[in-house]
């Protein structure tokens, strides 16, 4: 039997940054998770993400992710690990638009570092990707990519070395709670127990199946694809040194360049099929591989034979309305739940970690932001 005053349940990037910011305020946690931090099923997996304070209109995640960048900036110098690689974001624009506008609204309004190109200047900053159609861009230079599975492990370690404590267990559902109760304790498949004073359940992808009357239709959760293609030999125009993350608005695709020789990253930005994240084979499929071939020759011809080099097949949580869930369980007083990042939560581990830290460790949930809260996201609404 384990006991702790914090059990933090899911070793993702919202339950290592909850778990390593009450550690460091001096609360007794034991983190646990099905495999080790950073494995290759987790929503927080694969090489990079993309952070960037462009948000179409949300100062809150404007915000958050200029407030987070800090923070990964500033643990990367502290733990000696390159976590944020500055190559910028491109926003190109076609057509109205109007999320790129509000998106140059939010960085006006920071204010954040921005440029608006038009078609000429777009065409001299880079040549290796083909104008038609664009109207305009929007550059974000001080935008990037996080490397996620080293983030996954430095966090990890960090939380390590500060006396925190990791358990490995496939944790089961809580039993069926009646309203104002507390959660005493919790079970492994293995017969494990697990007793804390205050539970947190950050198990992305499998929180619908921990809480399937709750969560079950707030959460939906789907497969993704991405690709990485190679570059020429000696030829360095789709790196990181000379390429921006870029988003082709309008086409559902996006990317990132090649960072650390990995190969030149495409996404695209479907709505894949529902999974189920731990029986899910990560194999890509020739139609998602098609759309990406589709978005290199249509923006990038340099790269329109290009071979595959590697590939992912991970998965979104996705909520109704995009917003991330942090609320107390609405019936276990002493359990919270964060979860149903949407896809683009991983760049506010930092600011998320703070929220959720600060609220488990004085127990009051008054502070939650009222669009996390399970009400906001009603249940059975509609996807």
């Amino acid at each position: 039997m384990s006991e702790s005053r914090i059990l933090v349940v899911g070793a993702g990037v919202m339950g290592l940054w909850s778990a390593l910011l009450l550690r460091e305020m001096g609360h007794d946690v034991l983190l646990v998770d099905a495999w080790e931090p950073g494995h290759s099923r987790a929503t927080s997996s694969d090489e990079n993400r993309v952070i960037r304070c462009g948000y179409g209109g949300s100062r809150l995640y404007a915000e958050w992710a200029r407030r987070s960048r800090a923070v990964w900036v500033r643990r990367q110098e502290e733990w000696g690990v390159t976590l944020f690689r500055r190559c910028g974001v491109l926003w190109m624009v076609a057509g109205e638009a109007p999320y790129a506008r509000r998106c140059l609204t939010d960085l006006e309004a920071l204010p954040e570092p921005h440029e608006r190109l038009d078609p000429k200047a777009f065409s001299r900053r880079y040549p290796q990707v083909e104008p038609r159609g664009i109207a305009w861009a929007l550059l974000e230079p001080e935008a990037g990519a996080l490397m996620a599975r080293r983030a996954c492990a430095a966090l990890w370690t960090a939380f390590m070395k500060a006396g925190g404590r990791f358990e490995l267990a496939r944790i089961g559902a809580p039993a069926a709670p009646r309203r104002g109760g507390r959660l005493r304790e919790l079970r492994s498949a293995a017969g494990s127990i697990f007793r804390a004073e205050r539970f947190l359940f950050a198990c992305g992808p499998w929180l619908p199946a921990l809480f399937p009357s709750l969560l079950g239709k707030r959460i939906q959760v789907t497969h993704k694809e991405v690709f990485y293609f190679g570059t020429s030999p000696g030829d360095d125009r789709f790196s990181g040194e000379r390429m921006p993350i870029w988003m082709e608005l309008g086409r559902k695709c996006y990317g990132i360049p090649s960072l650390e020789g990995k190969g030149f990253k495409v996404h695209p930005d479907l709505q894949g099929r529902r999974v189920d994240p731990t029986r899910l084979e990560r194999r890509t499929s020739p139609r998602f591989l098609r759309m990406a071939r589709t978005c290199l020759r249509r923006r990038f011809p340099g790269l329109a034979g290009a071979p595959v080099l590697e590939t992912r097949v991970c998965q979104y949580e996705t909520t109704a309305d995009d917003h991330m869930i942090f609320d107390r369980h609405p019936s276990l007083t002493n359990v919270w739940i964060v979860g149903g990042g949407s896809g683009h939560c991983f760049k506010h581990g930092p600011a998320i970690g703070e929220m959720v830290a600060g609220v488990l460790a004085d127990g009051h949930s008054d502070a939650i932001p009222p669009v996390f809260r399970l009400a906001h996201q009603p249940h059975g609404r509609n996807f």
